[in-house]
């Protein structure tokens, strides 16, 4: 929004989203998602448009300055529709309904997204971006929306009935794409590992040429089906490909700009084939979802490469988006202003430099060592066609152009110099940057979100043996308690300024339920279990489908819903199914409950055509799948978990790649009592001679218990 004094309040002004509140002085009449906006369609005969973006877009304050700020525009659409704004972090659910309807009308969809209803929600006509005026013959959105207006006014029966026969339509293919089939492991992973490889960029990295996303989904999927291919000698070649893929991807997004060199994190994704410029959005989810990524990567190569990635992506994630009291803030913005008059914003303002700034700050010696070794040019690193509407001309994103062996044989100095010299430079321009106009923060607290750093700070403080992360991941885990639940009931969505929503979706209760699973096995705890299984009760109730399988993230029970959608595309954030498949099967394995493993065979089956056709689409499902084929693995730590030995044995663990097992902890006590009530074996694993013992045991039968490191990994290699 613009700088001046607003004119114009509407409706969103009481809302707490970051979102709405960024529109709440447009010109336009814009209402919250909510009946009062739908009983104002509905008295007034008026079409609703529905407009869903974020408060980090940039394309959403784009089309925000060209045309929801523009009085002209404004008047037609205060004139002729009812204006309904939406946040898609808020409400995934409508977002998702709109947006399968787009998808399916379009071939593609995104945000900001434009979708005109029925007084009844039924959508009848949708988009994108547009712009305000006709552009490249691109209808412009003010002519646009006079001619939706006249259609609604000259042939509203025909308009309404064609809404009702496209939801059907829409519907009906829906529920034909998901009938009930029982995929086979070799056959998904296989095609799976094909359709991967025919994706992969050879020399960048990634799977697509521009723009390239991260997608760690898929980094997850190569590392496991490494480990299924490894099984056997005729595959060991594509097992040794598998984790080739895995790493140049892992290795070219850390070197690349995407990659935030100076204050860590990633930012949303490449807009050119090389990993070089990115869009600069930063999303928590991204962050939690590489940590992880990396943290395997290292788990599996070894590489402290990786480990210092995933170390920088969570200190990014504490100091720019951690709540004090252990939450963790959405995202921030791509935009920002240029400087301090606070006057015009654009993309990247925040994170670029020129030569000559690099050069000041460093001097001139130095700022020529670091400007090669970030590949930072004097006329700037942006190509032409990364960079449409000329805002990083004569700029510099800073990547990894050359490494510090390359750039001490370049500038014929010794590496440890080099490394001192970027070294100081980045601490150097990390501070200058400090002092520049940070991008806006989305402050609110996402409870999925959250569950996905839950697990990336579990599994840190695991894999890295760091208490500190354990410490980060506990006090999440408290505030999504004290703040989005009722005692750890009624979960809720996002929390923003003391105040929770009412509703939580398929994607929060997923995904912090796999958070939670990831913190008992790193800290043993048991009322984490018990949150995660007390959760899993609720989810089934308010979203699953007992008859059929799965669980919806749109369903009738929300009101309003215009469609019933079982998500199962894994995406920039995994979907439901794909996460509670899995969750399913770890509670399974963890408390010898048959009902879980059922329901995620149901859940499975299913979605066994989507990972037949087209596995790439759902690589969280084909690993959930992986872990159904080929898990039933339980270690058991008997004894003290403060006795150094203990501490030797659960360390040997953690630091290795076990994709299908579950670790337990038989106390003596409590945790012990609640884990053997449907589970008689582990009631009787104790310490055996009074030394800390592991059961390892597979497929219901367990190995004798060892005592020493050298004892467990022969237990391990048998398993």
């Amino acid at each position: 929004m613009s700088s001046s004094t607003p004119k114009h309040t509407n409706a969103l002004a009481s809302e707490k989203s970051p979102y709405l509140q960024q529109h709440a002085h447009n010109p336009v009449n814009w209402m919250p998602w909510g009946e009062a906006a739908f009983k104002k369609a509905r008295d007034e005969d008026k079409p609703i448009l529905l407009s869903i973006g974020y408060s980090t877009c940039h394309w959403c304050h784009v089309m925000e300055r060209e045309s929801f700020e523009n009085e002209a525009i404004a008047a037609v659409l205060n004139e002729h529709f009812i204006n309904v704004k939406v946040d898609r972090e808020e409400r995934p659910d409508v977002d998702l309904t709109y947006m399968t309807y787009v998808q399916a009308v379009n071939g593609s969809g995104g945000w900001p997204m434009n979708v005109w209803l029925t007084p009844e929600l039924k959508p009848f006509f949708g988009g994108t971006y547009f712009p305000p005026e006709d552009k490249a013959g691109r209808m412009g959105f003010k002519r646009l929306s006079e001619e939706i207006a006249r259609v609604w006014r000259e042939d509203k029966a025909n308009v309404i009935a064609r809404s009702h026969e496209t939801v059907e339509k829409l519907q009906g293919y829906i529920n034909d794409e998901q009938n009930a089939h029982d995929a086979s492991f070799d056959t998904v992973s296989k095609k799976a590992y094909d359709d991967i490889s025919g994706a992969f960029d050879y020399h960048e990295g990634g799977f697509s040429t521009a723009p390239k996303f991260p997608r760690p989904v898929t980094l997850n999927l190569l590392w496991r089906l490494k480990s299924h291919l490894a099984r056997k000698e005729e595959t060991s070649g594509d097992a040794n490909w598998a984790e080739a893929m895995a790493k140049t991807t892992l290795t070219k997004m850390a070197h690349g700009g995407m990659r935030d060199h100076l204050g860590g994190g990633f930012h949303r994704y490449s807009v050119d084939g090389y990993w070089h410029i990115p869009h600069y959005e930063k999303m928590l989810y991204d962050q939690a979802q590489l940590a992880v990524a990396y943290l395997e990567g290292h788990q599996i190569t070894g590489s402290p490469f990786y480990a210092s990635i995933a170390r920088s992506t969570l200190e990014y994630c504490q100091r720019d988006l951690g709540h004090p009291d252990g939450g963790y803030y959405s995202a921030e913005d791509a935009d920002s202003y240029q400087d301090h008059t606070l006057t015009e914003k654009s993309e990247g303002a925040y994170y670029i430099w020129t030569a000559a700034e690099i050069d000041e700050l460093l001097g001139k010696q130095e700022g020529s060592i670091f400007r090669y070794a970030y590949g930072a040019r004097r006329d700037g690193n942006a190509r032409p066609e990364s960079d449409p509407q000329g805002e990083l001309k004569g700029t510099n994103t800073l990547f990894r152009a050359f490494s510090v062996k390359k750039t001490a044989e370049f500038f014929k100095l010794e590496e440890p110099q080099i490394e001192d010299i970027l070294t100081r430079g980045r601490a150097t321009l990390l501070e200058a940057r400090g002092k520049r106009p940070h991008p806006h923060l989305d402050d609110k607290i996402i409870t999925a979100w959250n569950g996905m750093m839950l697990s990336a700070l579990a599994k840190a403080a695991s894999i890295l043996n760091d208490p500190a992360y354990l410490t980060r991941a506990k006090n999440c885990a408290t505030f999504l308690k004290q703040n989005l639940s009722t005692d750890g009931k009624n979960l809720r969505r996002s929390w923003r300024n003391g105040q929770a929503d009412d509703l939580a979706f398929a994607p929060d209760y997923a995904l912090l339920i796999q958070g939670l699973l990831d913190l008992y096995e790193a800290t043993f705890e048991l009322p984490w279990l018990q949150w995660a299984v007390d959760l899993q009760n609720e989810f089934d109730t308010s979203y699953g489908d007992p008859e059929k399988g799965g669980y919806y993230t749109v369903s009738k029970n929300i009101p309003n819903s215009v469609l019933q959608v079982k998500e199962d595309y894994d995406g920039a954030e995994p979907s439901p199914n794909s996460i509670a498949s899995l969750n399913l099967l770890r509670l399974a394995s963890m408390l010898a409950r048959d009902s879980y493993r059922d329901t995620a065979a149901k859940t499975l089956n299913l979605f066994g055509q989507s990972m037949e056709k087209a596995p790439i689409t759902v690589p969280a499902m084909v690993t959930a799948l992986d872990y159904q084929q080929h898990g039933n693995m339980e270690i058991v730590f008997a004894g003290n978990l403060a006795d150094p030995t203990m501490q030797d044995l659960v360390k040997e663990v953690r630091q290795k790649f076990l994709p299908h097992a579950v670790l337990l902890h038989a106390d003596g006590g409590e945790s012990q009592a609640f884990l053997a009530q449907a589970n008689e074996a582990i009631a009787h694993m104790q310490p055996v001679g009074g030394k800390p013992s592991v059961y390892v045991c597979k497929n219901h039968t367990c190995q004798a218990p060892v005592t020493t490191v050298e004892a467990l990994n022969k237990a391990l290699q048998l398993a």
